[in-house]
């Protein structure tokens, strides 16, 4: 019965959600996670095996599509002083993340929470806005850039919490290291392959089929790279953010594949990630006040740390591009969703502090969105 009452549920969710999002001027993904707190908080979501399994499997998909917005041939075409600038702005958040881990009790956990940068929430503003704005395209670069670095500082950090120093954790970052090392001779190895063929790629991903052979080989290696990271035991995020760089990255003929890729994710999988985050909530923690002042210390200490980061362009951007990439930096919804669960399960936050994460990761999306509006709708 339970089963069956939260299929329900997130039948609704899944249908109202954009309808609720385009009345409220809100990004899609806050509002199924209110939706979850306030079918959760009436006790319609109870816990559920399956559901979770499921929510897990959303975000895994979330992850391979975020890594599809990276194509590594184009970041190294990107001009010299256009990566100058991401590159410092990186550097400042990772000093003053550092600065903030230097005083903290869990210092790596804290550098990483600090430090965190996620593309989900770019992609959305992109839709809105057009990729190809200026301050969105810097930002887009900068946040993969970012992106890629909190995975790994994220998966590290699961490796520390679960087997600590020692061996278990030299070997658990050898097998990351010779991940990636294999990742690396793959595309290598796949980019002179397609150099010495250059219609295999259009082989394996017609232009037009009737067999889908594109979503196909998407889900296919999706799928597999799963499978190598349980079998690894690495972060399976990590895995999937790789996987979708590499369809990114050598399918680029495939223009629409990242909208119907992302059709079927935003369309199913991922909302049932973000109704399961909500879920989650509780009362106590909605009318606690440490919790809520708490999350707002979160948000404030988020947005004003890389707006003022954004001060590096200060030469070269007019004050209000700036402003417009500073706050489009300034939601890390699924990663900091990600770090905040990785530590309530590793006993390195409270429970408390893992609300105020959650709270605090809708609170950005909102306010940032809302904001980056009021900018865009402003004269300059």
């Amino acid at each position: 019965m339970n089963e069956l009452i939260i299929l329900f549920v997130l039948a609704f969710c899944i249908f109202i959600s954009p309808f609720l999002a385009r009345l409220a001027r809100l990004p899609v993904a806050p509002v199924e996670i209110a939706l979850g707190a306030f079918f959760g908080l009436a006790g319609l979501l109870p816990e559920s095996e399956l559901f979770s399994l499921t929510a897990k499997l959303g975000f895994y998909y979330l992850m391979f599509l975020a890594g599809m917005h990276i194509d590594w041939r184009e970041l190294v075409a990107t001009p010299r002083p256009t990566i100058l600038f991401a590159a410092s702005y990186l550097a400042f958040l990772y000093v003053v993340s550092g600065i903030c881990a230097a005083f903290s009790h869990n210092p790596f956990f804290v550098f990483t929470l600090v430090s965190l940068m996620s593309v989900g929430m770019l992609g959305t503003l992109a839709k809105d806005y057009g990729a190809s704005k200026p301050w969105l395209a810097v930002a887009m670069l900068t946040g993969c850039a970012g992106e890629a670095v909190s995975i790994v500082l994220i998966t590290f950090a699961e490796a520390y919490v679960k087997f600590g120093l020692g061996a278990r954790l030299a070997i658990n970052i050898a097998y990351l290291a010779a991940f990636v090392l294999f990742c690396v001779l793959v595309f290598k190895g796949v980019e002179v392959l397609f150099w010495w063929f250059p219609k295999l790629a259009r082989t394996l991903m017609p232009q037009y089929d009737k067999e889908e052979k594109d979503i196909r080989l998407s889900l296919a290696l999706f799928l597999a790279v799963v499978a190598a990271m349980l079998w690894l035991g690495i972060e399976i995020a990590f895995g999937a953010f790789v996987a979708g760089s590499f369809i990114a990255t050598f399918f680029s003929h495939k223009a629409d594949l990242n909208r119907r890729l992302g059709s079927f994710g935003f369309g199913f999988l991922v909302p049932i990630f973000f109704v399961f985050v909500g879920s989650r909530l509780t009362w106590a923690a909605l009318s606690d006040f440490d919790i809520l002042k708490l999350a707002f210390l979160v948000v404030a200490f988020t947005i004003i740390l890389r707006t003022v980061g954004a001060l590096i362009f200060a030469r070269e951007v007019p004050p209000k591009e700036r402003a417009l990439f500073g706050f489009s930096l300034s939601m890390p919804l699924t990663l900091l969703i990600a770090a905040a669960t990785l530590g309530l399960e590793a006993a390195v936050i409270e429970q408390n502090t893992y609300f105020a994460l959650i709270l605090a990761s809708v609170f950005e999306a909102v306010i940032v969105t809302s904001t980056i509006n009021f900018i865009c709708l402003r004269k300059s």
